[in-house]
């Protein structure tokens, strides 16, 4: 079923000349990204200024045609700086999430080939020995402020070199963020110029984003949906962008209010403070048009709530790193749409729904897998043919590994997932880095872990776990305190049942099923 949208057309042209060889016109003095934590701000023209010494100096330290650089650093206006200079300097950005360890970084840095590594001086103690593992000297890595022994934003502004002839094509390699698709463990996700600037063109028709909107982004531009739906739309748009590193409650409410922000893009547990929080009552937030939540499902009663409370829309959609990210979204003029389901498929997109177990497709109504296919689509996953090969067919269609319906009008709604990812706060956790974690710890003989519900109706992960003989005196909080010393936060194991066997098919592989049926029994 192809999108009920006409196609659009989407240039053949590397994401740099899409966003700026046009100029800026009346916005080049207009703020282009805003943080609300200082009222700093950067205007269209000082932004790009950034961008053209960035990639200058970028070329002066040794990097050119496709070489790879690493952003490890929470939201501010000069992430993106950055990331627009390392694609103005003919290299690929591999975005690294502000909350991993040193070990999961390195993954990262070593998997993708990073030559350098840019982050905040607050995460050095993590981001030193990550690059020291992956085999990054310190001198390779930069700053964004000022940190003794390490060169900085500033150094690479005060170049007077001129950037490098832009030699990127639209199939180039543009980012490299890090995805667990629908299992294992995070891999690199391709993505092109052309997905890149695809999304943008596919997501512009479906939205009333314009040069007089103010668009929040405290989700992080390390991840795929601040990426391309708060950072770069908001270029593309010629919006103002206002950035927060972390969320806080009280301060996003404040800087939602003083700088009259009229679009929020969330993930559902804001929702869950918006619809309920008292707080935010002491402030007037009759500057907010639309809300849109994305990363996980919302519950559309929760929508309903957070809309009548803050008497705006609010908006749903789908879609994946694979995806670059958007496939499917609620278009602003149709807020009368079940909030429970992501709305239409996007322009230029073709779905099935796939029945996973006869591989047959299937109709209105009906469940099955669902597959997309469209200009948006990634590449594959790098260093990983066979991961690429599991996820994305010889037609071009990449299998979500969710299970959704569609009605008559072409609205999709995901019931179920086939994929066994857990989804904690829109973050992916997948299973199996967990599980091989738990399985170097000396008393522990087996485990699997699953997505169950807490009091919130979060999902969150459980380790079923096995003690080897010598574990007797092993406990729930020891197991979690294991685990939590070694992964990002939103990693952690917040349930623990220890069991005598873990279920497996013939073939070794865990039956999750049998384990969510006995959380359900």
């Amino acid at each position: 079923m192809r999108s009920p949208y006409p196609d659009v057309e989407i240039p053949d042209v590397s994401l740099t000349e899409f966003l700026f060889a046009d100029g800026f016109g009346d916005r080049a003095d207009a703020p282009a990204f805003l943080d609300g934590t200082t009222g700093k701000s950067l205007s269209y023209t000082q932004f790009v200024g950034y961008v053209e010494k960035i990639a200058a100096a970028l070329a002066e330290r040794g990097i050119s045609d496709g070489d790879v650089v690493a952003l490890f650093a929470p939201n501010l206006p000069e992430w993106a700086a950055l990331f627009h200079g390392i694609l103005r300097a003919n290299g690929i950005v591999t975005s690294a999430n502000s909350m991993y360890t040193a070990g999961e970084l390195a993954h990262q840095l070593k998997d993708s080939g990073a030559k350098l590594l840019i982050t905040v001086s607050p995460f050095l103690d993590r981001a030193l020995p990550g690059a020291k593992e992956a085999g990054i000297e310190a001198d390779h890595v930069l700053t964004i402020d000022a940190a003794d022994g390490h060169e900085s934003l500033a150094d690479l502004l005060g170049t007077s070199a001129t950037p490098p002839t832009a030699n990127r094509t639209a199939q180039d390699t543009a980012v490299l963020p890090y995805s667990s698709g629908t299992t294992g463990l995070a891999k690199g996700v391709i993505l092109t110029h052309r997905n890149l600037v695809a999304n943008l063109c596919q997501v512009a028709v479906m939205g009333e984003v314009t040069s007089e909107t103010k668009i929040m982004a405290f989700l992080p531009f390390f991840h795929i949906y601040g990426m391309t739906v708060m950072m770069n739309q908001g270029l593309h748009a010629r919006a103002t962008v206002v950035t927060m590193p972390k969320f806080d409650l009280e301060q996003f409410l404040t800087i939602t209010s003083e700088h009259q922000v009229d679009r929020l893009y969330i993930a559902p547990p804001v929702a869950v403070a918006l619809a309920k929080h008292p707080i935010v009552d002491k402030f007037d937030l009759s500057c907010v048009k639309a809300i849109f939540s994305g990363a996980a499902p919302l519950d559309g009663e929760l929508g309903r709530a957070v809309a009548k409370r803050l008497d705006c829309i609010v908006l749903q959609g789908y879609g994946m790193t694979e995806l670059s990210p958007v496939s499917h979204c609620m278009p602003d003029d149709r807020s009368d749409l079940d909030l429970n389901s992501s709305g239409f498929a996007l322009p230029n997109i073709e779905c099935k729904l796939v029945d996973p177990e006869t591989g047959q497709e299937v109709g209105v109504g009906e469940r099955g897998e669902l597959w997309v296919k469209g200009p948006n689509v990634m590449v594959g996953y790098l260093n990983n043919s066979d991961a690429t090969d599991a996820t994305k067919d010889a037609e071009g269609y990449l299998h979500t590994g969710d299970i959704a319906v569609v009605d008559d009008e072409g609205v999709y709604s995901i019931v179920d997932r086939v994929k066994e990812l857990i989804k904690y706060k829109g973050y992916q956790v997948p299973p199996a880095e967990l599980e091989a974690l738990l399985l170097t710890h000396d008393k522990i003989a087996d485990t699997a872990v699953i997505g169950v519900k807490d009091a919130e109706g979060e999902e969150v992960p459980k380790a079923f776990v096995v003690k080897q003989a010598a574990g007797a005196d092993l406990t729930e909080d020891e197991v979690m305190s294991f685990v939590a010393g070694k992964v990002a936060p939103h990693k952690k194991v917040r349930v623990v049942e220890f069991i005598d066997e873990i279920p497996k098919s013939a073939s070794g592989k865990i039956l999750r099923k049998d384990l969510r049926a006995r959380e359900n029994a």
